[in-house]
């Protein structure tokens, strides 16, 4: 029987950190690469959006759901790691520090048709380019435009507390797992009331809004690499799919039926505030 040869990891096939140059781009095909990018960082920061699919990034004690048409940011230096869906088709934008005006902590950003097509020609661009030719302006135009792009809130913010990365890391694996506070405060050793006050404390949510927050970044994972809203429905553990389709629709202003028209469009959904 032949071996199984790993997938090669997305870190292995470009440095960023090799060239000084304002702004570089790449794209990947997850189905070339393992879906797991394990936990790095490099001098550069970088913006990551999804062409086709969706990716889910951990930094900065939050997790970042990047759907279709979104990409998240996230300034040098910062610890990260990354898991894409099997149909992920990513674009990585590489930015030189003090090279734009851009967040200094992570955040979602929506991308522009504009802003996606200037990337997607850079990508096909040398890594080297002379500062003064064609690329390193419409990097600089990249970057101005990318300043002004409006944040989007697709982050669930986890902690660095173990007792709420416990709970996290067990509700990203089992999101369908409807456990009271009460219920999880005994897992974790705690009181209800202090696990409560925790998790005020440390997501600035209460439990049952940080839980429908996790809903809606494994929904919009989930709804990106073609999955059903039926499916979706019951991974999250509704009775009914008109009660996950009203829970989406109260937090997002569109339907998951539309929203997974956009992500076929290319159009812009409507996010509510």
């Amino acid at each position: 029987m032949p071996k199984m040869i790993p997938a090669q990891s997305a870190i292995s096939v470009f440095d960023p950190d090799l060239t000084t140059c304002p702004a570089v781009a790449c794209h990947l095909d997850f189905a070339e690469h393992a879906a797991e990018v394990p936990l790095h960082t490099h001098r550069k920061g970088q913006l990551i959006f999804a062409r086709h699919g969706a990716v889910t990034c951990t930094a900065d004690d939050q997790i970042w759901i990047v759907p279709a048409n979104c990409g998240v940011w996230i300034p040098g230096g910062v610890q990260h790691s990354a898991r894409a869906t099997f149909n992920a088709r990513l674009s990585y934008l590489f930015v030189e520090p003090g090279s734009a005006n851009l967040p200094e902590n992570c955040c979602t950003l929506s991308i522009s048709p504009m802003i996606r097509e200037m990337i997607g020609w850079l990508a096909d661009q040398n890594t080297d380019y002379p500062l003064n030719n064609h690329a390193a302006r419409l990097a600089r135009v990249t970057l101005d435009e990318l300043a002004e792009m409006p944040r989007e809130r697709f982050n669930l913010p986890i902690s660095s507390n173990s007792k709420i990365r416990m709970i996290a890391d067990a509700l990203t694996i089992e999101p369908s797992d409807r456990s009271t506070l009460a219920t999880w405060a005994k897992r974790v050793a705690m009181s209800e009331r202090s696990l409560a006050r925790l998790m005020m404390r440390e997501t600035g949510l209460t439990f049952g809004r940080w839980r429908q927050q996790l809903h809606l970044v494994v929904a919009l994972r989930e709804l990106a690499s073609g999955a059903t809203v039926q499916n979706v429905s019951v991974e999250l553990g509704y009775e009914s799919v008109n009660a996950f389709i009203t829970m989406f629709k109260a937090a997002l202003g569109s339907t998951p039926a539309q929203y997974r028209a956009t992500l076929l469009t290319g159009t812009k959904r409507p996010i509510k505030d």
